[in-house]
């Protein structure tokens, strides 16, 4: 099976992050920010560096990747000085109606999913899977969900004079969202690793899974083994990135799992049934 499709190559890492992806654009000069002397004295003791976000320091983010948000993201969760750089203070945090402001002082570096070597995205249908590779957008919301406290954290970055910065925080409930009903069943689906909540036979597209990998094959799995195909069950946190895609009480929902590293991605087909949801296919690439 494909237990581990997603191992991140630290040295692939860097590259995606200090390059402009797939926004295909031509490198233009640095951005300064990124680079400013006056952060040389930042100091994050709480910041693991590894060799892969050494790299990525060490090197300007183009400004070609503030044209498409994956590609600035990728980049501002990897390196600490543009982080800081990118982030209006002093930065409202909203929470329960009530508002405080984080100083610059206060913040320390954030590298949300990239630990992790993946993030998740979920979507209505398969028409909002092109809203990342929007080069147009004005503001997204990245959010991370936090399946065991049912509440979501979201950061609200907007698109001015060219850049991309994080300019407010705000902690909402889950009732307060339009997934409401599907994350309040994801958060008992991962914590019961899918037990009662498959199809089964579970229906599946992609490699495959017997190790011949040479074409896509649509088939059948038993539903037990629909774990394979992630690289791990989550616990109490999932993400999601808001780029324009309108959500609704639909039935169906697409949870994406997307690989920092080598592009990898495997997406589960939910769709509702009376009050609840149910895993009806999976889809790899």
């Amino acid at each position: 099976m494909r237990k581990a499709f997603l191992l991140v190559v630290c040295v692939c890492v860097a590259m995606m992050a200090v390059t402009t992806g797939c926004s295909n654009r031509k490198v233009e000069a640095a951005d300064s920010s990124s680079t400013d002397s006056a952060m040389a004295a930042d100091s994050d003791t709480a910041d693991t560096v590894d060799s892969a976000t050494e790299v990525i320091a060490s090197t300007p983010m183009p400004k070609a990747a503030d044209q498409l948000f994956d590609d600035f993201f990728f980049n501002f969760i990897a390196n600490r000085k543009l982080q800081r750089s990118r982030i209006k203070f002093p930065l409202p945090v909203v929470n329960g109606g009530k508002t405080s402001e984080l100083m610059r002082s206060q913040w320390k570096t954030d590298h949300f999913f990239r630990p992790q070597g993946y993030y998740t995205l979920i979507f209505d249908n398969e028409k909002q899977m092109k809203y990342p590779k929007a080069t147009d957008l004005d503001s997204v919301i990245v959010e991370k969900i936090h399946l065991r406290k049912r509440t979501v954290e979201q950061y609200w970055f907007d698109h001015q004079d060219g850049k991309w910065k994080l300019n407010k925080i705000c902690t909402i409930g889950f009732k307060q969202s339009y997934n409401a009903s599907f994350f309040t069943f994801l958060s008992r689906f991962f914590a019961h690793s899918g037990r009662g909540f498959v199809k089964n036979p579970l229906a599946y597209s992609g490699p495959d899974p017997n190790g011949e990998e040479v074409a896509t094959i649509n088939t059948t799995i038993p539903a037990g083994e629909w774990s394979s195909f992630l690289p791990e069950v989550p616990g109490e946190m999932i993400y999601n990135i808001l780029y324009g895609q309108k959500y609704s009480e639909s039935d169906r929902k697409i949870l994406t799992f997307r690989g920092l590293a080598n592009g990898a991605e495997t997406q589960l087909f939910f769709r509702r049934h009376g009050k609840d949801w149910r895993l009806e296919k999976i889809v790899a690439y």
